[in-house]
């Protein structure tokens, strides 16, 4: 996936050790996957992040890959709204956001039709 929207070669090990640090601590997030006739076609992960402004819950969609076969047919439309019923459900979350690539303008355009608005703010990272 990071290759594919990205061009980024990850070390697999890394990638192994960060998603078994998902299922072995709840606080970190969770996977949610799509399936069509028992093979799943589609993930994504669900991160928090707390707001003080709001006394609530960011969560943070990321990981989002549909597998190409499935593409075009709705899987991350479903993906999504299982999310925001999830959020919603939960009580304590203000909003659902998520990043993406400013060339990408195909998925910008799915999450645009899903009800999501581009923010005011630019995103900047330092890494170490």
């Amino acid at each position: 996936m990071a290759f594919e929207t990205e061009g980024k070669t990850l070390d697999r090990e890394v990638l192994a050790a960060g998603v078994k640090a998902v299922f072995g601590d709840e606080d970190r997030g969770f996977y949610v996957v799509a399936e069509e006739e028992g093979e799943i076609v589609g993930g994504l992960l669900v991160t928090r992040e707390w707001s003080d402004w709001r006394n609530a819950w960011f969560w943070w969609i990321q990981s989002v890959y549909v597998i190409p076969e499935a593409r075009g047919k709705g899987v991350y439309s479903k993906l999504s709204k299982f999310v925001r019923t999830m959020a919603v459900e939960a009580g304590n979350v203000c909003g659902i956001r998520l990043y993406v690539e400013k060339e990408n303008n195909v998925a910008q355009a799915v999450y645009q039709r899903l009800g999501m608005h581009e923010t005011e703010y630019l995103m900047y990272e330092q890494t170490l």
